[in-house]
């Protein structure tokens, strides 16, 4: 199907935006902490009393998501490389250019969630006094991102088909264990891990869509 990316991108974007929606008007009930008011309160109860709290999985998470910074640094070191190479921005990899554009739309959806809240976290987190921002969960839309592209690009420059197998084996469960591993480890609501995934879909569709046309 011609540009099945933007379409999938589409479908991300309309299932956020119902999500947020949702999240402000739909079954609105004071359950997070100091009393703050969550949609979809059943939904986001249920999950949590299932798991409770396990800071031990925001730890497990908070280091994968160190190994995503990791990872986008070294796309990063790739371009700063080719910028030297061959002296012109425009001679970077279109790839690795939309990879930048990429990590700075996350930097600033992040921005703009703290700033525009849409819920706060279900548990006050160590070392603060206050209620924070909890949708979407920006630590799995970061690393969904970052390891999501990085596994669409990975056999563009690495020969091996083993070793590519390999590197997108660990994308994959790097993204499953922070998304499984941040949901137990209940310092988010559901609806936040899923409006992290649903974001992370409609960026990455786009992003794919973009270095696909460019390699037409």
């Amino acid at each position: 199907m011609k540009h099945k990316n933007i379409i999938t991108a589409g479908i991300g974007g309309s299932l956020t935006v119902m999500l947020i929606a949702l999240v402000r008007w739909a079954d609105v009930a004071p359950i997070g902490a100091q009393g703050t008011s969550i949609g979809l309160s059943h939904l986001n109860q249920f999950v949590f009393d299932l798991f409770g709290v396990q800071l031990i999985w925001y730890d497990i998470t908070d280091w994968l998501g160190v190994a995503a910074v990791v990872t986008a640094f070294l796309f990063a070191i790739t371009g700063a490389v080719q910028l030297i190479k061959r002296r012109s921005l425009l001679q970077v990899d279109r790839a690795i250019l939309s990879l930048g554009g990429l990590y700075i739309v996350v930097i600033g959806l992040y921005v703009l969630f703290e700033n525009v809240i849409v819920n706060y976290r279900p548990v006050i987190m160590p070392g603060s006094t206050h209620p924070e921002a909890s949708f979407p969960s920006s630590h799995t839309m970061m690393v969904c991102v970052i390891m999501g592209s990085a596994a669409m690009l990975i056999d563009r420059y690495i020969k091996s088909r083993t070793l590519c197998r390999a590197l997108r084996g660990i994308c994959f469960a790097v993204i499953g264990v922070t998304v499984v591993g941040r949901t137990i480890a209940g310092v988010h609501w559901f609806t936040d891990i899923l409006g992290g995934i649903l974001i992370s879909v409609t960026l990455l569709s786009l992003y794919q869509e973009v270095i696909c046309h460019g390699d037409d």
